[in-house]
């Protein structure tokens, strides 16, 4: 397959019955759901779709299609059976097998989905007597469906160039960057819907606090997509140490080259270990980092009457992504908690955003 930016490979035929299918969605959606259940379903959806892509790349399934958005040009890798059988036995330690195929797939089409709920989102806010153009301006709630459609859009493009650039690190980062801010975007709708907070004190230092948690963990995750797309999750395997040392051998430099293809240094060779021990060891520092914010912030929400329950949750969700985390390190990335690890860190995110969604407006 053509390596490119705007490759686009799917049969005309094939292509017709998916647009019709995910017109249908979109009708449905659109004439027969409340605007909330479809926010609140889709945050759900995305927040599955993000889970999936971790499956995708554990099981090393993102080339299982080769091609994009189709398979071999088919809309199912069943319609592209010969193409896939072909490859195998041309390549039959490649990356291209029937059950990969099937993963990939399930991925683009569940992806698909979330795209046209987003954009029913956007038409159901559009319509809305609370967000209809006030003096020829957006209204507030207008905006974050805007930009969720924006970031769809986008969104697909890195779907596409995470296959077409052959899983590039930094491609697949911002992949993983963009499905948590989609995540991100759809939990502050959530929090329009939530009982709304009586007047709370504090509130200013509360919501700085929480606009910094928000900031820290999406970097965080940043961080963990990039030892997941380097595959550097084992680059350490003893915990809290590393290599039996505090301080082991590391090569920022090599290990943070965004212009790299993957496995790859700047020059071409292999990544070394050091390289990759770097990855691994900034994401533990930034963990640590982040631990400390959460902490302080849950801390002053449970010290709130009205905020309890919100502390409390923050941190039930830190101490399980926290045990996952090492976990994943002592048992050598055991699948499930490998996911798992990926899962947490989007609802920890959405918990903070839709904090932050209901502090802003509270009294």
């Amino acid at each position: 397959m053509e390596n490119n930016l705007w490759q686009f490979s799917l049969e005309l035929f094939h292509m017709a019955i998916w647009v019709m299918i995910l017109i249908g969605i979109f009708f449905f959606l659109v004439r027969k759901c409340s605007i909330k259940l479809i926010v609140i379903t889709t945050t759900l959806v995305t927040l599955t779709l993000i889970s999936l892509g971790a499956y995708v790349r554990l099981a090393d399934a993102g080339l299982g299609c080769p091609d994009w958005p189709g398979c071999y040009g088919k809309l199912t890798p069943e319609s592209a059976k010969g193409d896939i059988i072909a490859a195998e036995l041309n390549n039959p330690n490649g990356p291209v097998t029937a059950k990969k195929a099937w993963i990939e797939m399930t991925h683009r089409y569940l992806a698909s989905v979330v795209g046209i709920m987003i954009i029913a989102i956007f038409v159901k806010s559009f319509s809305s007597k609370n967000t209809q153009k006030k003096q020829g301006k957006f209204s507030r709630k207008l905006n974050v469906p805007f930009f969720l459609v924006l970031a769809v859009i986008f969104q697909g493009l890195l779907g596409k160039w995470t296959v077409t650039m052959l899983l590039k690190p930094a491609v697949v980062t911002l992949h993983l960057a963009g499905g948590m801010l989609i995540l991100g975007l759809l939990a502050y709708m959530v929090g329009y819907y939530r009982p709304r907070l009586p007047k709370i004190s504090d509130l200013g230092v509360i919501h700085k606090l929480v606009s910094l948690a928000v900031v820290a963990v999406f970097l965080q995750i940043i961080l963990g997509g990039w030892v997941s797309t380097n595959y550097a999750g084992l680059a350490c395997v003893d915990f809290p140490t590393c290599h039996d040392v505090i301080t082991p051998d590391m090569n920022f430099s090599e290990g943070f080259n965004i212009f790299r293809e993957l496995g790859k240094n700047a020059d071409g060779g292999d990544i070394s270990h050091p390289g990759l021990t770097a990855i691994h060891m900034v994401h533990r520092l930034g963990a640590f980092v982040v631990s400390l914010i959460l902490v302080a912030l849950a801390y002053k929400l449970i010290r709130n009457p009205n905020l309890l329950r919100d502390g409390a949750l923050v941190i039930v969700v830190l101490s399980v992504q926290i045990a996952l985390g090492i976990i994943n390190v002592i048992y050598l990335l055991p699948f499930f908690a490998a996911v798992a690890h990926n899962t947490m860190a989007g609802v920890l995110l959405s918990v903070l955003v839709m904090l932050k969604s209901r502090l802003k407006n509270s009294p």
